[in-house]
């Protein structure tokens, strides 16, 4: 795989992760603080972030989304930082390579799920929500690519 190759695929896991943490701060910010949030485009996100769905066994769902983000920002910082100071191996043997894919899809399926909550179940879209979706999906994109380059690059 080629090293430019890779240092954009991580500037923008680096990005994309970092825009859904603020995201999902935002959320968890106004989760404990009680205040609505500022929704401009789209009028259900009182009515998604208030919803029985939005908290697992007590933890806002948001909570549980800056955690999965910052997962994923930590490893892509690591992993810039192993391909930038040529610490990165050159069999693509990186344990880091290999899982920072696999996470995206924990991210990914959750999307879905709470996508489907909105439309079908609570009937009301919040925008920060979709934003939270969109990122995640970008990421499991980013991760399909990723192993595709890394399959590649064991074939070569």
């Amino acid at each position: 795989m080629k090293k430019l190759k890779i240092n954009t695929i991580v500037i923008a896991f680096l990005v994309i992760s970092f825009i859904g943490f603020l995201d999902a701060t935002y959320l968890t910010v106004s989760h404990y603080r009680g205040t609505e949030l500022n929704c401009t485009i789209l009028q259900g996100c009182e009515e998604v972030t208030n919803s029985a769905y939005s908290v697992i066994y007590g933890v806002p769902v948001a909570l549980l989304g800056m955690g999965y983000y910052l997962v994923i920002m930590t490893l892509s910082l690591f992993l810039l930082e192993m391909v930038l100071s040529m610490v990165f191996l050159e069999t693509h043997e990186s344990k880091i390579l290999k899982i920072l894919p696999y996470l995206t899809i924990f991210g990914f399926v959750a999307s879905i799920w709470f996508v489907y909550l909105q439309i079908f179940v609570i009937g009301e879209i919040c925008e920060y929500c979709m934003l939270s979706a969109t990122t995640s999906t970008l990421l499991f994109i980013l991760g399909i690519i990723l192993l595709t380059k890394q399959k590649h690059a064991r074939k070569s």
